[in-house]
């Protein structure tokens, strides 16, 4: 099946690359994309102007980075490379903004473990785009999967700071994220909890 985005690969294309990727490095973050990914098409599905497929192939990618192994931000460089040499433009783009819901380098959760050459390229590059629905959508999804499925923002994030520790950009990036979930809902009519399944098992572990 092929999609209507260009520099997206085709659903077949995608699951391949996740499966080779899977048996490169294997591990949680596996799982975690492909919950991402259901839940982009789930809202996807919602709203009148975003491809489910599209969705649905971009959350499946958007960790792709991690075929390379254990690294920490280097994975969305990583990512973009690998796609961008399969000539997947658009797909590769997520990879680089997922981890950014505010466009400023500074606002990651991680370590950057790249040269300074690969770090001015990450900024430079954030710099001179423009989010989209995409690329949104990515960063909503990313908040809402854990690795074993769907939960509360507020716990993801927690997760998140209990890892990599907070900063000066903390509330910022969490204000941001909590903003494109308000968007979509504001799209949808909803609330984004309500077509994800297993949202209350898993946020209290019932």
């Amino acid at each position: 099946m092929t999609t209507n985005n260009g520099g997206i690969p085709t659903l077949q294309e995608a699951e391949t690359f996740l499966y080779e990727a899977s048996i490169l490095n294997p591990g949680q973050w596996v799982d975690h994309s492909k919950y991402a990914a259901n839940a982009a098409k789930l809202i996807a599905e919602n709203c009148e102007d975003i491809n489910p497929t599209t969705a649905y192939i971009c959350g499946l990618l958007h960790d792709i980075g991690r075929r390379y192994g254990v690294t920490d931000l280097r994975h969305i460089l990583d990512g973009y490379n690998f796609l961008m040499e399969k000539g997947f433009e658009r797909a590769a783009k997520v990879c680089l903004t997922h981890s950014f819901d505010c466009k400023d380098i500074k606002t990651a959760f991680g370590i950057w473990d790249c040269s300074k050459e690969e770090f001015k390229f990450v900024k430079t590059y954030l710099e001179n785009i423009q989010y989209d629905d995409y690329d949104r959508l990515i960063q909503l999804c990313d908040a809402l999967a854990f690795t074993n499925g769907y939960c509360l923002i507020e716990k993801r994030l927690v997760d998140a700071v209990l890892r990599h520790g907070t900063n000066e950009y903390t509330t910022l990036k969490w204000k941001a994220t909590f903003e494109i979930k308000d968007y979509f809902e504001r799209k949808m009519g909803k609330s984004v909890y309500s077509i994800l399944p297993g949202v209350i098992e898993n946020t209290f572990e019932l």
